[in-house]
């Protein structure tokens, strides 16, 4: 349609009578304000009027009485509120799970991009915020963690350990990367943009806020293959290998003089004159720290002349290992989904999309970037008010001993120019 409208203006700047130089400007221009999206776009959600009816809240938990529910919500910060509405976490130490299908695709021969925004209202102490995409689901009410998903995206936090999650489903197998991603989610009140694109060549991107968090293959980076070399199993370590770097000295010897006994009888104690054998027993005197022990003796350590190293087998060729030039392809992505555990609740996800062009997504993110420059500027706002407050709120002699210091800094400062 926007095509359409397009080559409609031109043919009437062509008829007006313009020149060719102008109509060219005119196109140029044109086209550099217009987003080149012409992937495809296999979800998207704003949760706009009708989220409920697109999505299928879990019963996984209901039973045990931990299952939590979603609830519409824009956060403390916003813009407008019907715009920057997302689904939020309602309650503290309960899980989450609600989960909306979609045609059925495989990322087979094309890009993937999965991205979504989270915004923590308080610190979660122990819970997630990523997503699961997956095969379609037989009973969307059962989703919970048993479910099996293709890939999970998004932050992870349990008191100090946390990070951004990307984990890929292979053969069966969930497979973490080797190492952790960063975590961005320890401001409030602020929402952050989650991307992770995958690629047919077996690479990952995974940005946060439209920065790039990481970028690498996920054959080196995640142990999805059986390893293509290793040790020999049927290798032995000879009997004569010697393994032990140093030794005792055999030469040495223990000085004559070495006192090894830690107390002694006290030679200066004796017995009470009122001690009566036949009533309190043989006297025996006291024993005390003997001022000359020295410790146990040890010979000194020397090297072994017999060390051979530390033993390894030999390595030799796995064969277990099937290489695979497509770990990236999945046969069937059928949902995405929210399965968590929160300690702290209040958690917003909103404008979700999956698709195969960047463009696409890229007009998702302009929503956040509105957004975003929205939380910040209010929140510094806030920051300030409350500042200013707490300076209000200080008795008189506190004020003034944070100006003193203040001038005296500034006198040190002074000297140091001079």
């Amino acid at each position: 349609m926007v095509q359409w409208c397009l080559q409609l203006f031109f043919a009437q700047l062509r008829h007006s009578g313009r020149g060719v130089f102008e109509v060219m400007l005119f196109r140029a221009l044109a086209l550099t304000t217009l987003p080149l999206a012409s992937g495809k776009i296999y979800f998207s959600e704003t949760f706009g009027e009708g989220w409920e009816s697109r999505w299928t809240p879990s019963e996984w938990k209901k039973s045990e009485g931990t299952q939590g529910e979603f609830q519409s919500a824009t956060g403390k910060y916003f813009g407008d509120a019907k715009e920057d509405a997302g689904i939020q976490t309602s309650a503290d130490s309960k899980f989450y799970g609600i989960s909306a299908g979609f045609d059925t695709f495989s990322n087979d021969g094309k890009e993937f991009i999965v991205q979504y925004q989270a915004k923590y209202e308080k610190d979660i102490e122990c819970g997630g915020g990523y997503v699961k995409i997956g095969p379609k689901m037989a009973d969307a009410k059962t989703f919970g963690d048993p479910t099996e998903y293709n890939i999970m995206f998004g932050p992870d936090k349990c008191g100090y350990t946390k990070r951004t999650h990307a984990i890929f489903n292979y053969k069966g197998k969930n497979v973490l990367k080797k190492s952790d991603l960063a975590y961005k989610q320890d401001d409030f009140g602020i929402s952050h943009l989650y991307r992770m694109t995958v690629k047919p060549d077996n690479t990952v991107k995974v940005e946060v806020d439209q920065t790039e968090i990481y970028s690498g293959n996920m054959k080196d980076d995640w142990e999805l293959l059986a390893p293509k070399i290793i040790p020999d199993p049927d290798d032995k370590k000879p009997a004569d290998w010697v393994d032990t770097s140093m030794m005792d000295d055999a030469e040495d010897t223990k000085p004559d003089d070495w006192v090894t006994e830690k107390r002694i009888v006290d030679p200066d104690a004796k017995k009470p004159d009122d001690w009566d054998d036949e009533e309190d027993g043989e006297w025996e005197a006291p024993m005390k720290d003997n001022a000359e022990y020295k410790g146990d003796w040890k010979a000194k350590r020397i090297s072994n002349p017999e060390y051979k190293g530390v033993w390894e087998a030999k390595k030799i060729d796995n064969p277990e290992f099937v290489d695979d030039d497509a770990v990236y392809k999945y046969k069937e992505f059928g949902f995405i989904g929210f399965d968590l555990w929160q300690v702290k609740a209040e958690t917003i996800f909103d404008n979700i999309i999956i698709t195969d062009d960047v463009a696409e997504a890229d007009n998702f993110a302009a929503k956040w970037k509105t957004l975003n420059a929205i939380e910040v500027e209010k929140k510094k706002e806030d920051d300030d008010k409350k500042k200013a407050e707490e300076e209000a709120a200080k008795p008189a002699d506190d004020k003034k001993d944070e100006d003193d210091d203040d001038d005296d800094k500034e006198d040190e400062e002074d000297k140091e120019d001079m």
